[in-house]
């Protein structure tokens, strides 16, 4: 009897610590949904306060011979609401129908991204089975070598990435981001440890039945990896979705910035826009998460094993 009080307490404190961080984590973006549809003057009553400016002569500087005045927090609190007192489709209506600049940035974002995600995985699904059909040393060395360069950050390779572009001829273009992205060594990483766990008995059999190493490789190996490639997609999709160094850096023409560039520039005076525009942002990853989320999980955890 001890025992069970002490499994039915232990799974209720782990409930309400999921559930703690679950609500945690889900806060922004339900708080963000639920002011894209306030009015404007709700939404500078309840955080104008924070984007406000004052000036003192404590905050004046002076940038060559102009005075200059710094920005700072205020020490009120932002009133947080989840529920409009009118529900208004204002800002949706201004960014989809009167504002073409934000359809435009979104569009950009699809032109980066979905060029990098099915390239990235093509190619990384060829090296991935190299790296785990034919072992050796050197193959070995090759790919320690990829883990290294999957464990950098981004802002080590940005430098040689813009020399490299320029070098190329390919600056402010947008072959700057998506060479780079479509080479990168995430996705080899995973697909061929993943690889590495099909069974060698269904290799053997395919050689046996007169298999050559493409019919293996197409008719076996991607197969069996469905779930893996799935979720290399969907995390390659999140990272360059959510870009801002790439662009900043390889992209000087601002009309050809994706909308993760465009939302930090919107000004204090277009808050309700910004929170349509997250809302919108946020609907591609949401959908592709919703659909392969079970892909997502066995992908990355492996355990979903290999199915016959």
């Amino acid at each position: 009897m001890k025992s069970r009080r002490k499994q039915k307490c232990t799974k209720v404190v782990l409930f309400v610590i999921a559930f703690f961080f679950a609500t945690s984590f889900l806060m922004p973006i339900v708080l963000t949904v639920a002011n894209s549809f306030m009015q404007e003057s709700e939404i500078s009553a309840n955080y104008g306060a924070v984007f406000d400016s004052y000036t003192d002569d404590s905050n004046n500087y002076y940038y060559g011979n102009q005075q200059q005045t710094k920005s700072s927090y205020t020490s009120e609190a932002a009133n947080l609401k989840f529920i409009p007192d009118m529900v208004t489709f204002k800002q949706y209506y201004t960014v989809l129908l009167q504002s073409p600049d934000y359809l435009l940035k979104f569009w950009n974002s699809v032109i980066l991204v979905v060029p990098i995600v099915v390239f990235q995985i093509f190619i990384a699904l060829g090296a991935a089975y190299s790296f785990s059909r034919f072992r050796g040393r050197k193959k070995e060395i090759i790919f320690f070598l990829y883990i290294i360069l999957m464990l950098m950050p981004y802002q080590v390779s940005l430098v040689p990435n813009f020399l490299v572009s320029k070098w190329l001829g390919i600056l402010n273009t947008r072959a700057a981001i998506i060479l780079p992205g479509i080479f990168s060594t995430f996705s080899v990483f995973l697909l061929t440890k993943y690889m590495r766990r099909i069974p060698k008995s269904l290799i053997e059999a395919a050689e046996l039945d007169g298999a050559s190493e493409w019919q293996i490789f197409t008719k076996v190996c991607i197969p069996l990896c469905k779930s893996a490639i799935a979720s290399t997609a969907i995390l390659v999709f999140i990272d360059y979705w959510n870009m801002v160094e790439q662009p900043l850096i390889l992209l000087s023409d601002s009309d050809k910035y994706p909308l993760s560039i465009f939302l930090s520039e919107i000004n204090k005076g277009e808050v309700g826009l910004a929170f349509a525009v997250a809302v919108i942002y946020m609907v591609p990853t949401i959908l592709i998460y919703l659909y392969g989320e079970e892909y997502l999980i066995e992908g990355i955890s492996y355990s979903g094993g290999v199915k016959g």
